[in-house]
């Protein structure tokens, strides 16, 4: 079954919106609560201190996430350096995608965007995990080179005929210029986000501010397939 890693600052009143924990109800999930501790501070001190705190904050969570549908579980990391977390534990649980959270309700429309050097098999293979069998549409996005453009249509229709031939409603979206800026200005009106981690200008989407400033302009959660190098090149 699918993984995705949900990241939660769990000291910090990080939460997970309820269209999030419905949206993944179709695969399993690890909730990652998480501490970021200043450089002179030792994790044990921290975990004597708050590990009660942060335990019972993630057992919540975990506890909704399996009424959404799919199986759940969590780990509790106090840490110097939170890249480094992330992907480690990323890496422990064979998570397929990150989750950044925003505030929504029930995802009715998906952007999903194949821009740039991702894997587009693993992506349009999640998306199908993920949209299962419900009444999710889907807008399927590509920015590229106005030179590009028209191959770039013929491509996309390749993918969304894939999506189409799991039951699942889908509409095509090229757009000529920067990715990341015609990809935010695509966000409103979709209610969460699917990108690529490989492709360049998308990589600080799990680590940078560009995942708030896109989860906030969709109101809703951003989810980043992880490029996998023994499966993708």
């Amino acid at each position: 079954m699918t993984r995705v890693l949900v990241p939660v600052k769990v000291l910090e009143g990080g939460t997970v919106s309820p269209g999030l924990m419905s949206l993944l109800g179709t695969v399993d999930v690890t909730v990652l609560g998480y501490h970021v501790l200043p450089e002179q501070t030792p994790p044990d001190q921290a975990r004597f201190q708050y590990e009660d705190r942060a335990v019972d904050a993630l057992e919540d969570l975990t506890q909704e996430f399996r009424a959404a549908g799919g199986a759940a579980d969590y780990r509790l990391v106090f840490t110097h350096d939170r890249e480094k977390t992330i992907e480690r534990v990323a890496d422990d649980v064979n998570a397929r995608a990150f989750a950044v959270s925003g505030i929504t309700g029930d995802v009715d429309r998906l952007l999903v965007s194949v821009t740039g050097d991702v894997a587009a098999d693993r992506i349009l293979g999640f998306v199908e995990e993920v949209v299962g069998d419900r009444e999710i549409d889907v807008t399927l996005f590509a920015a590229v080179k106005e030179a590009d453009a028209d191959g770039a249509a013929d491509e996309l229709e390749v993918k969304a005929e894939r999506l189409r031939g799991s039951g699942i409603a889908v509409e095509t979206q090229v757009a000529v210029g920067a990715p990341y800026k015609k990809l935010l200005d695509t966000v409103p009106g979709h209610d969460a986000v699917v990108v690529g981690e490989k492709a360049p200008s998308l990589r600080s989407l799990v680590f940078g501010d560009e995942a708030e400033k896109m989860a906030a302009a969709s109101v809703g959660p951003v989810l980043v397939v992880r490029h996998d190098e023994a499966l993708d090149g």
